[in-house]
């Protein structure tokens, strides 16, 4: 699917980050008390911090669980945007949280996993925001869906907002992790390379679960070359009412920021750039090779296709795929391939050779 077209205004010129990167955006998950909000941003503006989070609506999985202050709470961020000269941003899942967060002044909202998942919400929120001038970041839907993630921003976009950037949080899984939430940066990277020009954070405190996970995740993220961090900070994690085992404070938010590495996109250096060009060259012929033997192998399924039609064989032999990638797996492991890597290989492979033997036994081919 090609990727569409949109009509974007780089962060740069929002007015709210300032280079060098990381673009840091931090607060607590929910704010909970005015006395809260107003300490934790003033420690916050304190260690640098000019962007100030915090949930306001808090969307929870059981009723009776602790589901923000509501809009009382806007009242305390309006204050701490005065106060300490902050920009000020929070969740916003419905039109009426929309209207609500224009009233107060608040300078950016985004948009949750659960509420970029749904398609109606989506357009009833880029409705509500027609044609103003806040930015507006987006958070993965919960399952990795890249369509539905490109989907919200275009509703978004189609709206007249162009100040436009997304949240990488993760994806749940059932499987058992080290993390909350299953990083995937594969989606990450896709979604980068599709649109470059759009503001690209990542959330390791959502990822991680787990304040021990922050740095690490954060690290990644930076490695791949995404623009900033959006990192839950509470004055008091102990205490806090939702979420207080993924926040830090801010003083252990600045030694974090202060010992991960921001990557550069590119590099002057002439022995740098010859040595890379070089490899490149050498990936090049690879991917030929590699083209030419991927073509080799469908021309052998197409083959076995056509002997199956001819004797009335079903297309689909069970044991031998798995026994196949039983063996590929082992050899890929010995060559230091990745178990998950060379299984998403073979899979694709295996795919598109079931597709055209398929097509011969429709007798499209």
């Amino acid at each position: 699917m090609a990727a569409a077209i949109l009509e974007i205004i780089p962060w740069q010129q929002w007015g709210f980050f300032t280079e060098p990167k990381p673009c840091v955006i931090a607060g607590p998950c929910s704010a909970e008390t005015e006395e809260q909000i107003m300490q934790t941003a003033q420690e916050l503006k304190e260690i640098g911090i000019n962007v100030f989070r915090a949930g306001i609506w808090k969307p929870r999985t059981h009723p009776g669980s602790f589901e923000g202050v509501g809009s009382p709470g806007l009242k305390w961020l309006r204050r701490a945007q005065k106060e300490f000269g902050l920009k000020v941003c929070t969740e916003v899942a419905s039109e009426k949280h929309v209207y609500e967060c224009l009233k107060y002044g608040v300078d950016m909202v985004w948009i949750g996993a659960r509420t970029s998942a749904n398609p109606f919400l989506m357009q009833e929120i880029a409705d509500a925001l027609r044609d103003t001038d806040i930015p507006v970041l987006v958070k993965n839907p919960v399952n990795p869906d890249l369509d539905l993630w490109i989907g919200a921003l275009e509703r978004l976009n189609g709206a007249g907002i162009r100040k436009l950037g997304v949240i990488h949080r993760g994806f749940s899984t059932s499987e058992k992790i080290l993390y909350r939430n299953d990083p995937s940066w594969k989606m990450a990277i896709e979604l980068r390379s599709r649109y470059p020009e759009l503001a690209f954070f990542a959330d390791p405190s959502h990822m991680a679960g787990d304040r021990k996970y922050l740095h690490e995740l954060s690290q990644q993220a930076l490695d791949l070359g995404l623009d900033g961090l959006m990192v839950e900070s509470h004055c008091d994690p102990s205490c806090a009412w939702s979420d207080a085992k993924q926040q830090l404070t801010p003083a252990e938010l600045i030694t974090m920021l202060k010992s991960v590495t921001v990557r550069d996109k590119d590099a002057q250096s002439a022995d740098y750039r010859e040595h890379i060009n070089h490899l490149r060259a050498q990936i090049d012929i690879i991917d030929e090779n590699i083209l030419y033997m991927l073509a080799s192998r469908m021309r052998i399924s197409a083959e076995i296709g056509k002997a199956k039609k001819e004797n009335n064989v079903a297309i689909l032999q069970t044991s031998r795929w798995e026994s196949l990638l039983e063996k590929v797996i082992a050899k890929g492991g010995k060559s230091g391939l990745s178990k998950g890597f060379v299984t998403d290989v073979y899979n694709a492979i295996h795919e598109e050779s079931v597709r055209t033997q398929n097509e011969i036994l429709a007798g499209n081919a």
